[in-house]
């Protein structure tokens, strides 16, 4: 997926109200009062213009939201593979979960390592994020096949991320991030529940480390210019 198609797969699954801009033919520069910026370790990163970061120093965070690519499951089925490697609906709805509570404690374990505490009060201090794990595809899941079957991909599947931050007080949209990743070593090889999850695992984490450092970042470098850009890095 490129990234024209990164903001209608993340309108989709957020269903925010406004979907003009999920219909562009490219990303658009504003999306709910927030302006497209250049940024490193993100596809697409917008911030509020004004915004300032520095008097944040906690972290309420809500429970990351995990989504299937549409149509993965029946298109997977539709392959032929004999119905004991079909994929269920109960299999995707543990699969979702499962994601959800990893996902979730590695965000958390990430802001407090940080030193960001993560609460579950607003306050003028605390920083209202939320987290998602959107269109994941699954290159060959494991389906615990009692027959002697393996199961071979270039990689364990694609994900993308997306993070949306917030006043926890006011509920002011403050910035949003999104970023497509293909999962795993891109090298053909066997796959199984524990490598897919092992793979999957660490995007996760990377998404984690740069939502800490980008956090930083901005704090660094607030006020957001009315253009959006983040001020000038400090001298070092």
């Amino acid at each position: 997926m490129d990234r024209r198609q990164l903001i209608p797969a993340v309108f989709l699954a957020f269903t925010v109200a406004t979907a003009a801009p999920a219909l562009a033919a490219k990303p658009p520069q504003t999306w709910d009062g927030l302006i497209q910026v250049k940024t490193k370790g993100f596809d697409l990163v917008y911030l509020a213009p004004g915004a300032t970061f520095t008097g944040y120093t906690k972290i309420k965070l809500d429970p990351t939201e995990v989504t299937f690519e549409k149509n993965w499951r029946r298109d997977y089925n539709s392959q032929g593979l004999g119905v004991s490697r079909d994929i269920s609906e109960k299999d995707v709805q543990k699969a979702i979960t499962q994601g959800v509570a990893g996902a979730s404690e590695i965000f958390a374990e990430e802001f407090n390592k940080g030193g960001y505490p993560v609460v579950t009060e607003a306050g003028p201090d605390v920083l209202w994020l939320r987290t998602g794990v959107l269109n994941v595809r699954v290159s060959a899941p494991d389906t615990m096949d009692p027959g002697r079957t393996y199961s071979f991909a270039n990689d364990a599947g694609e994900a993308t991320y997306f993070i949306e931050v917030r006043d926890s007080q006011t509920g002011a949209l403050l910035g949003r991030a999104v970023d497509r990743r293909v999962v795993g070593d891109n090298t053909y090889g066997q796959r199984n529940r524990v490598t897919n999850r092992m793979d999957f695992r660490r995007v996760v984490e990377r998404w984690a480390e740069l939502s800490l450092r980008g956090l930083n970042e901005l704090k660094a470098r607030s006020p957001i210019s009315d253009t959006g850009q983040p001020a000038p890095a400090p001298p070092k």
